[in-house]
């Protein structure tokens, strides 16, 4: 996969290659979207779901909505891809996650875009902590917000008004990711993913999870075709049997133009390659944990020293039915004569001792090795740290680099002026 990359990223093959996949792609039709009763419900007249997967509303008076139901079998992940909700289909939104038993919301674009509306405030703000959708009949509360340096984590309570039952959800928001473009590093994605799968919500007990950005296709289809080969390769064991062009091709078949420009599939690449590492050396890591603990009792003893020897008992120590005496004594070869107690006490210490001290290392290199494997995890938010670093010192520099030309240009003007 990396080399893959790299022949594609040298000879700048990606635009070569996203047109390829475009054209390969399926196109199945999507009457019901052109309906007339359903134009004010999309937000672009390009983006459509196809009718064989769209998501359909039940219990409403229009079942449209413009999401679409992305099911990848194998990897045991259902996503509904859906747009941005319009203002007026936030109450359509909310049903269809009441419906689908939904965990999470994923949201991957901002509210306002380049001075556009690329979604409706469809959550309630820390502000008003509670929005209504009577046309629906669903209330959405604000139980907890966490905000981060490029995301957002919410705890929303979702109420259906009629029976009076109540669901928390889950909604993450990247706050960080451009239109037509993508996050600033595969680490700070890879964070916020780990921080979705931690919750749960992306797990098959669930209902599928609602990903959306402004049409629903760029960076949503960018996330899940992420997550659902990171999914493919934990289950294979190899990255090298994933191709990241097939799968992108099948989620295609439920949702049309997912990977909206060659940078996102690029970036799609950088992200897969470095989770893959990431898996691999975890799994690696601990098959090794679970082999030393599985066989940690049977190697224990196997590296006991061997039992010592029977005492040899003195030729005229005998019984007449061949049993030795209840008390022998061992004659040693250097013609001392100890109890033969004596030296079945010293060994069994001297075994219980040299087994102590090989558990005592055994232990102290799976903790070693766990270390390692928790460290490995913690590059991605080291690395995310300091690129927050950066970024909270960014300003200043360029307000220091700015005076400092102001300064500079100020000075050439006094020059000349003499």
């Amino acid at each position: 996969m990396e080399q893959e990359f790299e022949d594609i990223d040298s000879f700048g093959g990606w635009q070569n290659l996203y047109n390829e996949i475009r054209n390969q792609a399926g196109e199945y039709p999507y009457k019901v979207a052109k309906l007339p009763a359903n134009r004010n419900l999309n937000r672009y007249r390009d983006v459509s779901p196809y009718d064989h997967s769209r998501v359909k509303l039940e219990n409403s008076d229009n079942d449209y909505i413009n999401a679409s139901l992305v099911m990848m079998e194998e990897a045991q992940r259902a996503y509904i891809l859906s747009q941005g909700p319009l203002r007026n289909t936030c109450g359509h939104f909310w049903l269809m996650v009441w419906q689908h038993c939904c965990k999470a919301v994923i949201m991957l674009n901002r509210v306002i875009e380049k001075g556009s509306e690329k979604c409706a405030q469809y959550w309630p703000t820390s502000k008003e902590h509670q929005m209504s959708f009577t046309d629906m009949g669903f209330v959405v509360r604000l139980l907890s917000e966490e905000d981060r340096f490029y995301y957002t984590i919410r705890l929303l309570e979702l109420q259906n008004i009629k029976t009076g039952e109540s669901r928390e959800i889950y909604h993450f928001h990247y706050t960080t990711w451009p239109d037509f473009g993508v996050p600033e590093s595969p680490a700070s994605f890879l964070n916020f993913l780990l921080k979705v799968r931690e919750s749960g919500s992306l797990s098959p007990e669930h209902g599928p999870s609602v990903v959306h950005c402004s049409a629903g296709i760029g960076r949503s289809g960018t996330f899940a075709l992420v997550d659902t080969c990171l999914v493919l390769i934990d289950k294979r064991k190899n990255p090298s049997s994933v191709d990241i062009q097939k799968v992108l091709l099948d989620m295609r078949e439920y949702r049309m133009g997912l990977i909206q420009t060659p940078d996102q599939l690029r970036f799609s690449y950088m992200a897969v390659i470095e989770g893959a590492k990431l898996i691999l050396t975890d799994n690696t890591a601990t098959q090794q944990n679970k082999h030393l603990l599985e066989n940690k009792h049977s190697s224990l003893e196997s590296d006991l020293p061997p039992p010592p020897p029977p005492p040899r008992l003195h030729l005229n120590d005998s019984r007449p039915n061949g049993q030795p005496a209840p008390c022998v004594e061992l004659q040693a070869d250097s013609g001392d004569h100890l109890l033969a107690t004596e030296p079945d006490n010293q060994d069994h210490d001297m075994a219980e001792n040299s087994g102590n001290v090989r558990k005592r290392h055994r232990e102290e290199r799976i903790a070693s090795t766990a270390q390692k494997v928790q460290l490995m995890k913690q590059r991605l938010t080291d690395s995310e740290r300091k690129r927050e670093k950066w970024l909270s010192w960014k300003p200043v520099l360029l307000n220091v680099g700015a005076g400092a030309a102001l300064a500079a240009g100020l000075l050439v003007c006094w020059m000349y002026s003499q």
